[in-house]
């Protein structure tokens, strides 16, 4: 008998996620604490996960230095552990931190089944922290699944108003057709090179020229259209709108940054490390949805009167410009625009839930009239992360923009480029429009003070927004140094 390959650091992080998922339901069910005490386990669960993601971050480094690449893969090459994968658990792990924060007072007011959140988001940042690890498409679409399922739950985790029911029901059934085309690429990539790993796929076309590629190219348009979905890009974002009105306001951030780093993750695996000698067929195909999102996107947020839903459009939009560094096959200024985009998300959407409550499915815009009069923090906060996404200079969304353009502009792809130029003017009027509410109009409204967790989830976003727009040197150098083996 042969015996598989077990190398537990290699998934280490999930193992503490998936068992402070397993202790929240347990204690909950045995001793009934209040919603604190859960939300150490969750805690120590977070802490233990980063510390064993650091662990790999040195393991891979020190690897690649002597040379030993083959230590990196785990149990029999299925799991990755190369500096990819630990920055994408580094930045899953830091979304999961502040969406507990923002979203802390949605679970406590969740009451008994406040444990059932709590372990549902930690169930869904191991599922999408494998997803981007995985070697094996076949593991890659258990990790998708994971991750999504609990997602669909925790859109619907309320059941207090319809909304919240119509945005877990959308979710799930468009999530689930999009799962189905993925996996049904994944069935044609196998069909076409007898390989379900994405290394042994790039060493096959490396090997063997390919005369016939017809099943190959329309297994690369299914991957793209099935994750695709899960970014919200255009033509496959119809979704988006509906569920961010919908889910619960205080746990919208996280599920909405976690499913776009583990996405663009995983198309960046697939295309750029298991694909690279179809870069000439899928690169049109990444730039063409990377314009349809910029421009819907856009143009769409412009007239929208719902804070939530302008928000969403607005993330079509991210979701193209962050497509655009793809286009050029590289990864860096991907790596580093997904990071501090889902920074931006979660603190924007922690404010959201601060103004329009945590739990529920209505954000007018109008409640940010005069916002900077009840509450100067949160309308200040929320101005500077506006502008960040935006790409104001001295923001890290305008070094953002600048890494993706500037590597689409090298790709080739200088009409793109120019496109992506234009659409971020049209971004600024509805980011201003929204600020210009806050600062000079007159409301005589008044807003209850924001919880001690939603201050630290704001404060963390708003520095991050700052301080990697006037030094990214490190977060920049942290991101060209993950590349895939």
């Amino acid at each position: 008998m042969i015996t598989p390959e077990i190398q537990w650091i290699a998934i280490l992080p999930e193992i503490a996620l998936a068992a402070g998922a397993a202790a929240v339901l347990l204690i909950e069910v045995q001793w009934k604490p209040a919603a604190n005490r859960l939300g150490w386990v969750a805690g120590i669960s977070f802490a233990l996960a980063m510390a064993f993601t650091i662990v790999q971050w040195l393991t891979a480094s020190d690897a690649l230095a002597v040379g030993q690449i083959g230590s990196l893969l785990g149990f029999s090459g299925m799991v990755l552990m190369d500096g990819f994968a630990v920055f994408g658990r580094l930045a899953l792990l830091a979304i999961m931190g502040l969406g507990l924060m923002s979203g802390w007072r949605f679970v406590t007011g969740l009451g008994r089944r406040g444990a059932e959140s709590i372990a549902l988001i930690l169930l869904a940042t191991a599922g999408f922290s494998i997803m981007i690890a995985s070697n094996n498409l076949v593991m890659m679409f258990l990790g998708l699944e994971v991750g999504s399922i609990s997602l669909y739950v925790l859109a619907g985790m309320t059941r207090d108003t319809s909304r919240s029911d119509e945005a877990a029901m959308k979710y799930f059934l468009l999530g689930s057709f999009a799962s189905a085309i993925f996996i049904y690429g994944v069935a044609l990539l196998y069909a076409g090179t007898g390989r379900f790993d994405v290394l042994g796929m790039r060493g096959f076309f490396s090997g063997v020229i390919v005369t016939a590629p017809a099943v190959i190219l329309i297994g690369i348009a299914l991957v793209i259209v099935g994750l695709g979905f899960k970014v919200s890009a255009a033509p496959f974002h119809s979704w988006a709108p509906d569920v961010y009105q919908g889910a619960p306001a205080g746990i919208t951030g996280y599920m909405a940054a976690m499913a776009k780093v583990a996405g663009f993750l995983a198309i960046a695996r697939i295309l750029i490390t298991g694909l690279p000698q179809y870069e000439q067929s899928w690169a049109p195909v990444l730039a063409g949805v990377a314009a349809l999102s910029m421009a819907i996107g856009a143009f769409m947020a412009l007239v929208q009167s719902d804070v939530r839903r302008l928000l969403a459009y607005s993330g079509v939009a991210h979701a193209g410009f962050i497509m655009t560094g793809l286009v050029g096959g590289t990864f860096t200024g991907m790596l580093f625009y997904v990071a501090v985009y889902a920074l931006q998300l979660v603190g924007a959407f922690a404010i959201v839930a601060a103004v329009s409550g945590s739990a529920s499915s209505a954000s007018d815009i109008d409640d940010y009239r005069g916002l900077v009069r009840r509450s100067p923090v949160l309308a200040v906060s929320l101005a500077v992360l506006l502008l960040g996404m935006a790409g104001l200079p001295l923001t890290s969304g305008f070094v953002a923009k600048f890494g993706v353009f500037a590597e689409a502009w090298a790709g080739g792809f200088e009409w793109l480029v120019i496109l992506g130029v234009l659409t971020s003017v049209v971004t600024f009027a509805f980011y201003l429009r929204v600020i210009v509410m806050m600062f000079m109009e007159e409301s005589e409204s008044d807003l209850a003070a924001p919880s001690t967790p939603v201050r630290w989830a704001v404060g963390l976003a708003v520095l991050g927004t700052v301080l990697f727009g006037i030094l990214p040197e490190p977060l920049l150098r942290l991101a060209a140094d993950a590349f895939p083996l």
